[in-house]
């Protein structure tokens, strides 16, 4: 009896290291990420890419409020941050998405006490549901910026 045991536990042993996949009919999934950088990315020659698409979600790069010309506007934390989203909308709009499709944002500020004016600015851009957000101030952003934002959306 204890020769029977034994026998089934080793088959059931061995028939658990088995393979039961068979390579041929697994798909492999196999994801593709696109890089975008639109010409005045380029010109400026950036060291990161503007966004990166995997999978129909958008990774943006931290945007700032620099105009076309590549300067940053004037006026304050709440011109900065209006022109950072308008930068936002075109980089999503020239991809296929846009503003309602964000589902995270990551906010850096020079100075924490921006908060308030900066979150009063960037609510504007949205209808409805707000997107997950994180905020936190830093030191030294690029161009002396007053705040960066970066986002995900969906395609």
């Amino acid at each position: 009896m204890k020769k029977i045991i034994l026998n089934v536990l080793i088959i059931l042993f061995f028939s658990g290291c088995i393979s039961t996949h068979n390579s041929n009919s697994e798909k492999k999934h196999i994801q593709k990420i696109k890089f975008i950088n639109s010409q005045e990315a380029k010109k400026n020659n950036y060291p990161f890419s503007e966004a990166t698409i995997v999978n129909n979600i958008i990774y943006l790069s931290g945007q700032i409020g620099t105009l076309k010309n590549g300067k940053l506007i004037e006026g304050g934390i709440k011109e900065e941050t209006r022109q950072t989203m308008l930068n936002i909308k075109s980089v999503l709009e020239k991809n296929g998405s846009s503003i309602e499709n964000i589902f995270k944002c990551t906010c850096m500020l020079a100075n924490i006490k921006d908060w308030p004016e900066m979150s009063n600015e960037y609510r504007k851009f949205f209808k409805n549901d707000l997107p997950s957000r994180s905020a936190f101030a830093g030191s030294g952003l690029a161009l002396n910026a007053r705040v960066e934002i970066e986002c995900w959306a969906t395609k």
